[in-house]
C-alpha cells in the first residue's frame, strides 16, 4: 500500500501524511507535529525489522513460544543499543488509521527541506544521523556503523542510518538540497562532512585528511574553516546534499550572542561546545 503524503512548506517544510484504514506509519521520537483523532499512537523501542510491518516478531504460536519471545527481546535490545551508542533517539512512534483515512503529519528539526525516498527493496539509502522522519511500517530502519579504514583514514568515525525493504521513507535536512550523481562529475565528488543527507546503495562514501602535512595542508585546516576532514562520494546513484551544516547554524547563533569564539582560524582552533 503506498503512502500518500505530501511536503508542504518553504524554509521549514513539513510532511502530511494521509493514512488508509489499517495503515501504519513511524517517526523517530520528536518528530511528530499532529494527527485526527481516529488514528492511534503507539511508543515502541523496537522498529521494524525483517519486512514485518512494524509488528512484534515471535510472540505467537509460530514464533516459537518462550523462545521466540526471547529471540524477540533479544533483537530489540540490541537494536535499542545500537542507537544508544549512535546518540539516536531509543523510542519510534507508530501511527495506525483506525475505521477511516486518517491524516499525521511530521517535520524535521532544523530549518530546511525535507524528501520522500521511495525504496523498491533493490537499494538501500543510507542518510546521516538525525536524517529520519517517518516511514512505512514496510521500511526497516537500521544503524551503519563507519569505521576501520575510513574512520582511521579521516579521524574519526561517522554513524549513518541506513534504510532497507520496500515503501516510502521521509528525510529532512538543514537549508536547501542539491541532488547530483558522482558520474556526472567523473566518478568522485568531496565535500564538507556536515553537507552530506543521504545517498544510495552502491556509493562508495569515505573520509578524507584536507591536504598532506605541509604548508597548505595546515592552512587549510586552520584557516579554511573545514577542519582535518572532508567526505568523498564516488561511483553512479543518487546523492542528497544540504546547504546548512548544523556546525556553521551553531556558530553563526554563538556569534549572533557574542559568543563566538573561533576567531580568524576556523575550524581546526574552533571551540564548539557540545
Amino acid at each position: 500500500m503506498t503512502l500518500q503524503q505530501e511536503i508542504v512548506g518553504n524554509a521549514m517544510q513539513m510532511a502530511v501524511v494521509s493514512l488508509q484504514p489499517g495503515q501504519t506509519v513511524y517517526c523517530e521520537a520528536g518528530k511528530f507535529l499532529f494527527k485526527t483523532t481516529n488514528v492511534t499512537m503507539e511508543t515502541r523501542l523496537g522498529g521494524p525489522s525483517g519486512g514485518s510491518g512494524g509488528q512484534p516478531q515471535g510472540g505467537g504460536p509460530s514464533g516459537g513460544g518462550m523462545g521466540g519471545m526471547l529471540r524477540q527481546a533479544m533483537g530489540t535490545a540490541m537494536q535499542v543499543g545500537q542507537r544508544a551508542l549512535a546518540g539516536e533517539s531509543l523510542a519510534f512512534q507508530y501511527f495506525t488509521a483506525q475505521g477511516g483515512e486518517g491524516t499525521v503529519g511530521f517535520a524535521g528539526v532544523l530549518p530546511g527541506e525535507m524528501r520522500a525516498l521511495e525504496l523498491d527493496g533493490t537499494r538501500a539509502w543510507f542518510a546521516e544521523k538525525d536524517a529520519f522522519v517517518a516511514a512505512e511500517a514496510s521500511v526497516d530502519f537500521g544503524i551503519a556503523f563507519q569505521g576501520g579504514r575510513t574512520g582511521m583514514k579521516g579521524g574519526e568515525g561517522f554513524v549513518l542510518e541506513k534504510f532497507t525493504g520496500r515503501g516510502t521513507v521521509i528525510i529532512a535536512g538543514a537549508g536547501n538540497f542539491i541532488d547530483l550523481d558522482p558520474a556526472d562529475f567523473g566518478g568522485r565528488v568531496e565535500v564538507d562532512t556536515g553537507c552530506v543527507v543521504a545517498f544510495e546503495e552502491g556509493i562508495r562514501y569515505g573520509v578524507q585528511r584536507v591536504g598532506g602535512l605541509n604548508r597548505q595542508g595546515v592552512m587549510n585546516a586552520v584557516f579554511g574553516g573545514e577542519g582535518l576532514s572532508l567526505a568523498t562520494l564516488e561511483g553512479s546513484g543518487r546523492v542528497i546534499l544540504q546547504s546548512l551544516t548544523i556546525e556553521s547554524l551553531a556558530n553563526a547563533l554563538r556569534k549572533a550572542q557574542g559568543g563566538d569564539k573561533q576567531g580568524p582560524t576556523g575550524g581546526l582552533f574552533s571551540t564548539n561546545a557540545g
